[in-house]
């Protein structure tokens, strides 16, 4: 390939979003219809809505810094009006073997630069560490509880390079069964391929990568999808906040469904906002 998969897995990630945004047939929320963020009597009335549901998933564009401030307020008025339900922030920014880290972090064992160090933030994710920093600071001093979502980027890169099939053994230790990750939808695959052919046509890329990029895109909805599942069951009081790209909340086979599968059950509900 001429293009690196971390970079054309989030070119191609913000084109999907806007394909599926034409496809999706679930809810959603604008944050255009959230209101003006200033606008109390606006942000009461929706915060009120939004806090009725177990897990509410902010779509982002992640280079925009008004999105994460506008995830801060957020964040900040659902902590202040869900009495005691525990809220918490599952954050796409982080892979899950760094938990233990963000752990320490929102402990006060480390500071706020060896979280950055220790996570490999400016590596594997990248964009700019501002965006996200006030938001973990809030947590750290509301005591609120971070989820790293994201695969391992190791085993993303396996998967792009050489397929789901050769994942074995420790591979796993952070990312779903193999049973539990779903290739079968034939309009998600189609979708992708589509987008992915073309810039093959352009010369990034070749046809035998868009099998291995599909289920590179899986893999990531499934395992952060994996994530916030197994944090509602152990916490069913929670409200969970989900940052994470808009590419990964727009269609019916993305992260929230995903997560609905492995819940099953008809009390739980979400909300979807896009930014």
């Amino acid at each position: 390939m001429n293009l690196k998969f971390p970079t054309i897995i989030y070119f191609l990630s913000a084109i999907l979003a806007g394909f599926f945004l034409i496809h999706y047939p679930h809810e959603l929320v604008s944050f255009a219809e959230v209101g003006n963020i200033s606008s109390n009597e606006a942000q009461e009335i929706d915060i009120d809505r939004l806090k009725q549901n177990n897990v509410i998933y902010l779509g982002e564009n992640h280079d925009n810094s008004q999105h994460h401030a506008q995830q801060l307020e957020i964040i900040q008025q659902l902590q202040q009006e869900t009495n005691n339900s525990q809220l918490a922030i599952g954050m796409e920014m982080f892979q899950r073997p760094f938990q233990p880290i963000l752990n320490r972090y929102l402990a006060q064992k480390i500071s706020e630069e060896e979280l950055r160090q220790q996570t490999e933030y400016d590596t594997r994710w990248g964009f700019d560490w501002e965006f996200y920093a006030p938001i973990l600071r809030y947590a750290q001093r509301e005591e609120i509880p971070v989820i790293a979502l994201n695969t391992p980027e190791e085993i993303t890169h396996k998967v792009a390079e050489t397929g789901i099939n050769s994942l074995e053994g420790s591979d796993f230790r952070y990312i779903p069964p193999f049973e539990e990750i779903k290739l079968d939808n034939e309009e998600y695959r189609q979708a992708i391929e589509e987008i992915y052919l073309q810039h093959v046509e352009d010369g990034q890329g070749n046809s035998t990568d868009v099998d291995n990029f599909f289920a590179a895109q899986v893999l990531w909805d499934e395992t952060m999808a994996e994530a916030i599942a197994l944090h509602y069951l152990n916490n069913p009081q929670a409200k969970i906040v989900i940052l994470v790209g808009k590419a990964h909340v727009t269609n019916n086979y993305a992260i929230p469904d995903r997560v609905s599968r492995r819940i099953n059950n008809t009390s739980f509900s979400s909300k979807i906002l896009l930014q």
